[in-house]
């Protein structure tokens, strides 16, 4: 590996605290959005994770996100990751079962599942679009 492939400590610190800050702001965003949005929990959640699958395949459309490391690791890792949650949807799931209601938590499950993966791949499509356009507006 060459030298200049390996990361100065003052990088690793300031990726460190771009997770650390955008995971903060992405956790109180959650918990701000489930105890205020009037809806069940179990909906928000959903809605959350899906609109985070979507946002986080769009992060490589925007040039701004790939010019600059720090803000791309606050944004994806940090904030995106700190605003969605696995572990409350699998709490959900597993609370659904607990109550009997075995058909609506594999319900949520697959809905889960197959909205996030229909949003990643919306957003990864908005990315290409992005990128392509952006990459257009440079050559002409």
């Amino acid at each position: 590996m060459r030298a200049s492939r390996v990361p100065r400590t003052s990088a690793l610190w300031a990726q460190a605290l771009a997770v650390s800050a955008g995971a903060a702001v992405g956790a109180v965003l959650r918990w701000a959005l489930t105890t205020s949005s009037g809806a069940e929990e179990v909906w928000t959640v959903l809605a959350i994770n899906v609109a985070g699958s979507f946002a986080l395949a769009m992060l490589p459309g925007w040039q701004v996100i790939r010019r600059h490391p720090v803000l791309a690791t606050f944004v994806g890792t940090g904030l995106l990751g700190g605003f969605t949650t696995v572990s409350a949807w699998s709490g959900h799931i597993v609370m659904l079962s607990a109550q009997g209601h075995f058909v609506g938590a594999a319900g949520y499950a697959a809905l889960t599942v197959g909205a996030a993966v229909g949003a990643a791949a919306a957003g990864g499509r908005v990315a290409r679009r992005m990128a392509a356009d952006s990459f257009e507006e440079v050559t002409t």
